[in-house]
């Protein structure tokens, strides 16, 4: 791919794309982007992954099987028209398709991933999006950059967490200055390592009601979100070790939150959010929930 192949306008000022763009995390989902699970195991890399296996958890290949499908039946039940990216079997994390690229206004940007297995993902999905026609907003090429850490917050925000590793600060400055300059508030976050992603601590589950675990994050985020009036579902921090909080906001007052995480299911419940929690288990243990493995393609405006 070469520079003209991108559509952002260097300027700023780039056209919004009428169909595969998004303005918030919670708008009503319309297609999704699943990353394939037929390579698909547990990696030492992955501290979450470490702690299973210290746990005396096992890898069962069929039962994941299993449990994706059920998932992938809540999407289809909720009327959102699915595409599985077309597996590699040198990348075993590729059904992590958060990832390798992230949605934006103005299309998407292919992302540049830290850990050296999964290094060749940003190859599938650009293929993806080119085989649909999908315009790519732009790629990242300075230092890593991973989609569990960019958040499209809500309407003219966006919200991006960094921790110097799976998404650097060179990354996430070079995303920072694309935003700023069509005009988004850019709001970025560092966090410790051990969390690998923001959406590990933090998700929003539909307009003006976040999930957060205030035991995992700094009163700078938290401060930041009272002042844009937004409304905390308070987390354990056992649930975070558990994915509990790496959850897919379907719109329309609709939520996809692993059957695990019991403490968010009646929160979310309380707060009259439709809920659907399939067993997740054998990819939470992995190191990813429901949230690392969909790249929203559509939503409709909130």
């Amino acid at each position: 791919m070469t520079a003209n192949y991108f559509r952002r306008n260097s300027q700023g000022g780039t056209s919004r794309l009428e169909h595969w763009s998004m303005d918030s995390e919670y708008g009503e989902l319309q297609e999704v982007l699943i990353g394939p699970m037929d390579h698909y195991d547990w990696k030492s890399g992955n501290a979450m992954a470490r702690r299973s296996i210290r746990l005396g958890r096992e890898f069962n290949k069929q039962v994941a099987q299993q449990q994706y499908k059920e998932m992938l039946d809540v999407y289809q039940h909720c009327g959102v028209k699915t595409h599985i990216l077309e597996a590699d079997e040198n990348l075993p994390y590729q059904i992590y398709a958060r990832d390798s690229s992230v949605l934006t206004p103005w299309g998407p940007i292919i992302t540049q991933m830290y850990s050296p297995w999964r290094r060749g993902e940003w190859v599938g999905v650009s293929q993806f999006y080119q085989k649909n026609n999908i315009p790519i907003y732009d790629a990242v090429t300075a230092g890593s950059f991973e989609g569990g850490d960019f958040m499209v917050l809500e309407p003219g925000v966006v919200l991006c967490g960094y921790t110097g590793e799976r998404t650097s600060e060179a990354g996430i400055n070079q995303v920072r200055s694309w935003v700023e300059k069509e005009g988004w508030e850019f709001k970025s976050y560092q966090f410790d390592p051990y969390f690998l992603h923001l959406d590990v601590k933090f998700a929003m589950l539909t307009d003006k009601l976040a999930a957060v675990c205030t035991q995992a994050v700094e009163d700078e985020l938290l401060h930041w979100l009272k002042a844009r009036d937004i409304e905390i579902l308070d987390i354990s921090y056992r649930s975070v070790l558990e994915l509990g909080v790496n959850v897919v906001a379907l719109g329309k007052d609709r939520v996809l939150i692993p059957e695990a995480s019991t403490e968010l299911v009646d929160k979310a419940k309380a707060h009259g959010l439709e809920v659907y929690a399939p067993d997740m288990s054998m990819f939470t243990s992995g190191g990813g929930g429901v949230h690392c493995m969909c790249q929203p393609l559509s939503r409709k405006d909130a």
